[in-house]
């Protein structure tokens, strides 16, 4: 479509669907989402609207208040999906939309591509030294950005640091990068915090790396920690809403923080540093048994369920 806004495309949308004679759309994302149900109802015709909500949005006035709009909105759908139980708790609450009309499908992980990826897949040359030492490796991914609050993660492993002699991987680009270098060099873990930027196949670096750490305030679904668990990596994550708590089963395949807290954090990481191989193995193999729950040919699946019941539903 010739815009930069989709916003301002809702006609075009529309037209798309009647011309196209589209049977179902799906969208995920608020703004996206009320979009697609305008543009789905401007469109007069049969087609059905299938809504997702990834995130646990809201919090301040004014965002709770918008939130109320876009849940108006979600009730012209014909479906709602959440990628967690937490999330769905979030949009009953907050956006005021029923519990019967939202369906929780968790974030697929393709297991075959990151065993491929895995075996396949080689540290860049420059990083390499990074991971070949006798020292324990930390790792992080995500953006460098507030929301995952890897502020909190350095101070943490600056206290585990004191203990067990170690390294601390982050993978990621970000506006915080230079604020998050200058707290590492505060802190005293300068050369022992390394900012490597966006990796194509981060699956390689968490393989090699002893520990993998989500720093997070706040998630949808955590999907990096079902990545984590499927290259058997050990977890230490905050429990932030929402996913972890359901990824980890409340603790059962890695250890849960309070968000914000680096004494707690660093309490876990040391845990898992410092367990026996014995002990290691069984956490390993625990995790990948987890992360085939996950498994991208079963969440397909109950994709493909919803939108055939979706579109052989009665509802308008």
């Amino acid at each position: 479509m010739d815009t930069k806004r989709l916003s301002r495309s809702i006609f075009k949308i529309a037209n798309i669907i009647r011309s196209e004679k589209i049977d179902l759309v799906f969208s995920t994302i608020p703004r996206v989402n009320t979009i697609a149900i305008l543009a789905t109802k401007l469109s007069f015709t049969k087609a059905k609207c299938v809504i997702r909500e990834a995130d646990n949005l809201g919090g301040t006035t004014k965002e709770n208040l918008q939130l109320l709009g876009f849940g108006f909105a979600y009730k012209f759908s014909n479906q709602i999906v959440s990628l967690s139980e937490g999330v769905k708790e979030n949009l009953v609450k907050r956006y005021k939309v029923k519990a019967k009309d939202v369906e929780v499908i968790y974030n697929p992980v393709d297991l075959n591509a990151i065993e491929e990826k895995m075996a396949s897949g080689q540290l860049d040359p420059q990083y390499k030294d990074l991971f070949d030492t006798e020292e324990k490796v930390v790792i992080t991914a995500g953006r460098l950005v507030e929301q995952k609050d890897q502020k909190t993660l350095l101070t943490a492993f600056s206290k585990v640091n004191e203990k067990v002699k170690s390294r601390l991987v982050i993978l990621g680009e970000g506006q915080l990068k230079a604020e998050l270098q200058q707290q590492a060099e505060q802190l005293g873990v300068g050369e022992r915090v390394h900012f490597i930027g966006f990796q194509s196949n981060p699956y390689v670096y968490f393989k090699h790396s002893d520990l993998f750490v989500l720093s997070s305030k706040h998630e949808g679904f955590s999907h990096v920690l079902a990545e984590a668990l499927a290259t058997g990596t050990p977890i230490v994550s905050t429990n932030c809403k929402s996913g972890p708590e359901e990824v980890l089963d409340k603790g059962k395949y890695g250890l849960l923080c309070p968000v914000g807290d680096a004494e707690d954090m660093a309490k876990k990481m040391y845990q898992v540093l410092t367990l026996d191989e014995e002990q290691k193995k069984k956490v390993i193999n625990d995790g990948l048994g987890r992360a085939n729950d996950f498994d991208a040919r079963e969440i397909v699946k109950k994709y493909e369920a919803l939108f055939l019941d979706t579109l052989n539903s009665v509802k308008p």
